[in-house]
């Protein structure tokens, strides 16, 4: 069975068949998905799987409502928690894109619609031979950073935002020779 490279060992290999790349509209595994890619930033995705269970439970279980809440000692609380990346402007960044979140839910209903109209509502189909050809940003991820940050969000760059996409199903960016090219298409 042949899989994307980047699935090389059981934590990758069940994100990447159960997850990575299946169409996403649900607002509390956004917000999930947002964190964890900010979080991400310079490391590699393994280390944010390999704690994803503990971010859970550090932030709530994603209850943006409850992030965007967190004051001074809960921010000492989770610099101190072993079980998440220990970084203050990423600690921080999530609960101010907390509090954005909450407010593209309450100008649009939601975040999934928000968020979904950069594709146009439904997922792009991509046709990579080779994870070589698979871009790290698109236009479609560049708009995406320049609004959410003008919304207040952090830790959004391009990058980033591309990287969510693919995660959230936006676009199918498993290589065509991949088992799950079809099956998310």
């Amino acid at each position: 069975m042949q899989r994307c490279h980047w699935a090389a060992n059981e934590l990758s290999i069940a994100y990447h068949d159960q997850e990575w790349g299946v169409p996403l509209h649900d607002d509390r595994r956004l917000f999930e998905f947002l964190i964890l890619e900010g979080a991400q930033a310079g490391l590699s995705w393994d280390t944010i799987l390999a704690k994803r269970e503990n971010y859970r439970k550090a932030f709530d279980r994603f209850d943006a409502a409850k992030v965007a809440r967190y004051d001074s000692t809960k921010i000492r609380q989770l610099l101190a928690d072993p079980g998440i990346v220990r970084n203050r402007l990423k600690i921080a960044s999530a609960v101010q894109n907390a509090k954005a979140f909450l407010e593209v839910q309450n100008e649009f209903g939601g975040f999934d619609p928000y968020i979904w109209r950069f594709v146009d509502g439904r997922p792009k189909k991509n046709r990579w031979k080779n994870h070589k050809d698979v871009p790290s940003q698109t236009a479609e991820s560049t708009a995406m950073s320049k609004d959410l940050g003008q919304r207040g969000f952090k830790f959004v760059g391009s990058t980033i935002c591309y990287a969510f996409m693919q995660a959230v199903g936006m676009v199918n960016d498993h290589t065509v020779g991949c088992f799950r090219w079809k099956q998310v298409g």
